[in-house]
């Protein structure tokens, strides 16, 4: 650790040296800038370093090795699980570094570390091209892609990582490098899964693909109907086309336009049926769900960028996520999916999601350090309330869903749905088979682990 005069010098250049703005304890805008989605998090940096470009990244991470300070690096978007801070660290905080750049004729976008899910869908939508995103526009692309990345159009495109063409990096030790298929080549394989524990990330390319069509039916059912809404699901997908996803959810009925005043604020039962192509063959796919008796519904087609924007959930909230992989979802497990759902804390904005997978998510390359690939299904509580009173209700309702799961789990995870788990669980998220030369891959990239905000894997 530097001694304060050292580091009283070194953080006066840095406020000097970088563009974007710089804040400490005591500063005007402190608490704003340390502030997360997740407002369970409640950290305090030792300096926040908002950078404006690479430049601004590099003397970020230079200051904070000469003061053998940890790093925590924030994207555009969630955090929740509270990566984005760490006490004593220095944050490089992206947000100010939101540009997307399409090339149509390449089909390319190149991403910069701070932009969000809506900046990448916005600028790919004149173009009718897309790429398999989150499923919120508020969801950070950095994270989200380094992490695996799954979304609406997983099963029609791959995961976000088989997308990957290229990131720029700043590295632990301040230098900068470009991560391909021809250069930095075991780097590159690192960063289809293994997240934010190489470096920070201020650019990502990625491939992009035609979409001049998307349609989705949203429907509600009431809970006594949720098993046969869920069963009939699960069998449409079954023999529906890859360009079909979407999710059984159970939640809190919001006040939407589409939701009968008498449900608003109970429990209900959803399907949402997404369709990467035309209203006209959704309809085909989504006929047995319509037939059932339902209370609510949208169906039609709508831009692929505003359906992206219709789970987001506000910033402010207490948050706690988690997931399973399956290896099916038989009516045994529906069972118990439904009866815990019908168990869900309500009124919050917890969700109860199950979701497919199959498709080009299985078919996708299988060297990468995504082990969830060949589950068929998973399943996400997604807890989120706003009464710090509701936290040991929501809290133990989200790992009751995990327990139900586990006998029909893979033991495989998608690390971006979880908080810290613990050791296990990042191996589960990236494959045992991977854990070794991602650690050796640490070592050569961050042998010090200066970047251990995250599911962080430890130098070899």
């Amino acid at each position: 650790m530097a001694s304060p005069s050292k580091a009283g010098a070194a953080l006066a250049a840095l406020r000097e040296d970088l563009v974007g703005d710089v804040f400490a304890p005591g500063d005007p805008g402190y608490d704003e800038a340390r502030t997360v989605f997740n407002a369970m998090i409640d950290r305090r940096p030792a300096v926040i370093a908002q950078c404006v470009d690479e430049a601004d990244v590099v003397r970020a991470v230079r200051f904070a090795r000469d003061l053998d300070l940890p790093i925590a690096v924030r994207g555009g978007g969630h955090s929740v699980a509270g990566s984005a801070l760490g006490d004593g660290a220095v944050v490089i905080d992206l947000r100010h570094m939101r540009a997307v750049t399409v090339d149509p004729e390449a089909r390319t976008a190149r991403i910069a570390g701070g932009a969000t899910m809506s900046d990448l869908d916005r600028a790919c939508q004149p173009h009718a091209l897309a790429t398999t995103g989150g499923r919120a526009s508020t969801t950070g692309v950095g994270g989200f892609v380094l992490g695996g990345g799954t979304g609406w159009l997983d099963r029609r495109y791959g995961l976000a990582v088989d997308n990957l063409l290229g990131v720029d990096l700043v590295t632990a030790d301040g230098c900068q490098v470009r991560a391909d298929a021809d250069d930095d080549t075991d780097l590159f394989w690192a960063l289809h899964g293994g997240g934010g524990n190489f470096g920070v990330a201020t650019s990502l390319t990625l491939r992009l693909h035609e979409l001049p069509e998307f349609a989705i039916a949203l429907l509600l059912y009431r809970p006594e109907f949720g098993r046969e809404a869920a069963r009939t699901y699960r069998d449409v997908i079954a023999t529906a086309p890859d360009e079909a996803s979407g999710a059984v959810l159970y939640l809190t009925a919001p006040p939407e336009e589409f939701v009968p005043p008498h449900l608003v604020g109970s429990l209900v039962c959803g399907v949402l049926l997404t369709y990467a192509g035309s209203e006209a063959d959704l309809r085909k796919v989504a006929e047995p769900l319509l037939a059932l008796p339902h209370e609510g519904e949208v169906v039609g087609a709508l831009p692929y960028a505003d359906v992206q924007c219709m789970l987001d959930d506000p910033p402010g909230m207490r948050n706690y996520w988690s997931a399973e992989y399956l290896t099916g979802a038989p009516d045994d497990y529906l069972e118990v999916f439904c009866a815990r759902g019908e168990d869900l804390p309500v009124p919050t904005g917890t969700l109860h999601a199950l979701f497919p997978q199959g498709g080009a998510i299985a078919a996708g390359p299988h060297e990468f350090p995504v082990p969830y690939r060949d589950a068929p299904w998973g399943v996400h509580p997604f807890g989120l309330w706003e009464d710090p009173a509701d936290d040991e209700r929501c809290i133990r309702w989200v790992r009751d869903v995990r327990a139900d799961a586990r006998p029909w789990s893979t033991g495989a995870v998608y690390l971006n749905f979880i908080g810290d788990e613990g050791a296990d669980r990042v191996v589960a998220g990236v494959g045992a088979e991977n854990a070794g030369r991602l650690a050796r891959v640490k070592r050569a990239y961050d042998p010090d682990n200066v970047f251990r905000f995250n599911h962080n894997i430890r130098p070899a």
